[in-house]
């Protein structure tokens, strides 16, 4: 009875190990995705750090400044270019979370990745959103189509109101880093 006990655990763990190992890593090398219908952009520095964004952007690697001028926005720690309203938060982060299967949630689950919302400063709307991760992240392992379904909801459902200030300015910016909530039991 040892004996089969021992052999059913090493080959449940051989499973496991094979099934951890097999992942495949999408973002090892900077290219572009072309899917159904869009086209997402993926950056890899020698650093290690994907930027993976619409290849439709503008502002992924702009600088917020002052329009008419050149005059760069310095963040002071302060939030001044757009009011904060008690709701931006919880729907962005169940947004993001509802966007992962409870499969994509168990392989991600304890690591974290940034994501970024450009947002019009006139009419307060998001226009862009990029993620980062570094290529070895659990979120390396997420295919693009995840990460669409995320703009998609993002743009459709968030925006802010700009304050003078922050109309003032080319875009507004709103950045977190995301841990996906834990998966859910089936029923």
């Amino acid at each position: 009875m040892k004996t089969r006990v021992t052999l059913l655990v090493f080959i449940s763990l051989f499973f496991i190990q094979s099934r951890t190992a097999a992942q495949t890593y999408y973002y090892n090398a900077t290219k572009t995705f072309n899917e159904n219908g869009y086209t997402y952009q993926c950056d890899v520095a020698t650093s290690t750090m994907v930027t993976l964004y619409n290849k439709s952007n503008q502002f992924t690697y702009t600088d917020m400044y002052y329009k008419g001028t050149d005059h760069t926005y310095r963040y002071n720690g302060s939030n001044d270019a757009f009011d904060t309203e008690t709701w931006t938060r919880a729907t962005c982060y169940s947004i993001v979370n509802n966007a992962f299967s409870n499969s994509e949630k168990g392989r991600v689950r304890r690591d974290s990745f940034g994501i970024t919302l450009i947002i019009d400063s006139s009419t307060g709307k998001v226009i862009e959103v990029y993620f980062r991760f570094t290529k070895t992240n659990k979120f390396a392992t997420i295919p693009v189509s995840v990460y669409r379904k995320i703009e998609t909801e993002l743009k459709a459902n968030i925006w802010v109101t700009p304050t003078a200030e922050g109309k003032k300015l080319n875009y507004l910016m709103l950045g977190w880093m995301h841990e996906v909530e834990p998966p859910t039991l089936p029923d």
